[in-house]
């Protein structure tokens, strides 16, 4: 069961995912990733109100979060999780691994970005 809500969930995030960041970038956007940009901050505000409320306000069956969290928000932006992940560090006091975390992900993150380009293109 719990594979199966991962399943329904991350497909209906990666298919709100196409269907808006298409939409945001063919009504505004030509060369700025604008429809990336909002989706990843649409889902770091997701995240972060989902597993505040999920850990703090209310205790919803474990489903609940499996579904929505790592499921939806999975297939939506993964970038929402590495942004709870900073927030967590730095909320319990670990500014620095909240501080590498950031530089870390996005330096190596664009280096293998970069590799990956470079190897396909071989």
């Amino acid at each position: 069961m719990k594979y199966l809500l991962i399943a329904v969930g991350g497909g209906a995030g990666s298919l709100l995912r196409f269907i808006a960041g298409t939409a945001i970038m063919t009504r505004y956007a030509r060369t700025f990733p604008l429809g990336t940009l909002v989706i990843n901050i649409t889902g770091s505000f997701l995240i972060g109100l989902l597993m505040t409320l999920f850990t703090e306000r209310f205790q919803p069956h474990t489903n609940l979060r499996l579904l929505l969290v790592v499921g939806f928000l999975g297939g939506y932006t993964t970038f929402s999780s590495f942004e709870w992940e900073t927030y967590s560090a730095v909320r319990d006091g670990a500014f620095w691994i909240g501080l590498a975390n950031v530089a870390g992900s996005v330096l190596f993150g664009y280096l293998a970005v970069w590799l990956g380009a470079l190897l396909a293109r071989r």
